[in-house]
């Protein structure tokens, strides 16, 4: 298994446990909470290790396209190992929630809403 499935896997888990955990928030905000309110990986030697298995041209190439894609410029401080590994699982976690969620009514339909454990039971059926 690569770092990227690895880490993508991971994501899905993440995901999956705060829908499991009666994750409360709307369900527009789910990514950040899930990906922006932690640390993937805290420490320069895990994070740099944890870079070199996934590539780290890669990861550098991935989170420039993404940060200028969306932001205009990059923020990240690519120097930064930790910073640019947490970058690089919350870009993960993006895809990964938009790949698990597409199709899926009850994510559609409530995007705005806040959530409840109905719902949540309803999306976590549709992506198991």
């Amino acid at each position: 298994m690569t770092k990227d499935q690895e880490m993508r896997e991971e994501a899905r888990g993440a995901i999956i446990e705060a829908l499991e955990n009666g994750y409360s928030g709307h369900y527009c905000d789910l990514h950040n909470e899930v990906f922006n309110t932690d640390y993937y990986i805290i420490g320069t030697y895990r994070a740099k290790e944890a870079l070199n298995e996934y590539d780290v041209f890669e990861a550098l190439n991935k989170v420039q396209t993404y940060e200028k894609d969306n932001f205009g410029e990059v923020y990240t401080d690519l120097s930064d190992p930790e910073k640019l590994i947490n970058m690089l699982y919350y870009i993960i976690g993006e895809e990964v929630l938009s790949e698990m969620m597409d199709g899926i009514t009850a994510w559609e339909d409530n995007w705005n809403n806040q959530a409840d454990e109905e719902t949540n039971a309803e999306i976590l059926k549709a992506v198991k």
